[in-house]
């Protein structure tokens, strides 16, 4: 590989589905070559293989990014990239912040804020390499406002958001921007159904009476926006959310 093509290199976390996939997805198009990581193995080689067969250039790792060494390791691999996107991350439990598990909250913490550190801690030296960087934050409306039942995740969130704003401020002058992207209510095959530990009830709930909360595909395709901007414009913060969402709890359902 060239150094001209290695700048081509876009990582995203999390890839195995949902936000994650369909970024990759929408990176591929534009021309970058992928690398698609995430535990679940067979999901990010299917991928993988999708985006392969539809003439674009995709590779899968399995990697588990609260593991510090396997993700020193993978960083070996990379001399540049181009983009990092840091989607990675989830929510667990919707309990008071009096009666809920403080697993829960250590494994929001560990793999959105700690997970994202260790891989821009890794790849910055690749980033700042090419030139012409990119790291994305995958935060949410979450870290930007409070609501009942969410402690665990908000914290986690308000974490990733102060990561990102952090850092910006920490490398200005570098060739490397820092994009965070806050998405609102967005409705994916698993992430109310995890959080809500495959209660398939309590999960449909979270959207009943949404017309049209974000899909997947609108979230990647405002990250791919944001990546694609001119090297010299950084997208700070982007915040997005369905119509019928004012905020995090204000939400319009139709009956």
């Amino acid at each position: 590989m060239t150094a001209a093509a290695a700048t081509r290199i876009a990582i995203v976390t999390g890839a195995s589905s949902g936000i994650g996939a369909a970024t990759a997805r929408g990176l591929a198009a534009e021309g970058y070559r992928v690398v698609l990581t995430a535990r679940r193995k067979d999901r990010i080689e299917a991928l993988a293989a999708e985006l392969n067969d539809a003439g674009h250039d995709a590779v899968a790792y399995a990697l588990d990014v609260t593991d510090r060494a396997a993700v020193d390791e993978f960083a070996t691999a990379f001399r540049r990239i181009a983009v990092l996107v840091n989607n990675a991350g989830g929510a667990l439990g919707a309990d008071p912040v009096a009666s809920s598990d403080p697993a829960d909250w250590r494994r929001m913490y560990e793999t959105n804020v700690i997970g994202t550190l260790n891989v821009t801690q890794a790849l910055l030296p690749a980033l700042t390499a090419s030139g012409d960087g990119t790291v994305v934050v995958l935060s949410s409306t979450a870290g930007h406002g409070t609501y009942e039942g969410g402690g665990g995740y908000v914290a986690a969130k308000h974490a990733e958001h102060v990561l990102a704003e952090t850092l910006r401020l920490e490398i200005v002058g570098t060739p490397v921007r820092v994009i965070e992207v806050a998405p609102g209510m967005v409705k994916t095959d698993e992430f109310a159904l995890t959080r809500f530990g495959g209660d398939t009830d309590k999960a449909a709930k979270v959207y009943a009476g949404v017309a049209e909360p974000l899909t997947a595909d609108d979230v990647a395709d405002t990250i791919t926006w944001a990546v694609t901007r001119p090297p010299h414009v950084n997208i700070d913060l982007l915040v997005v959310r369905p119509r019928a969402q004012a905020s995090n709890s204000k939400v319009h359902r139709e009956s």
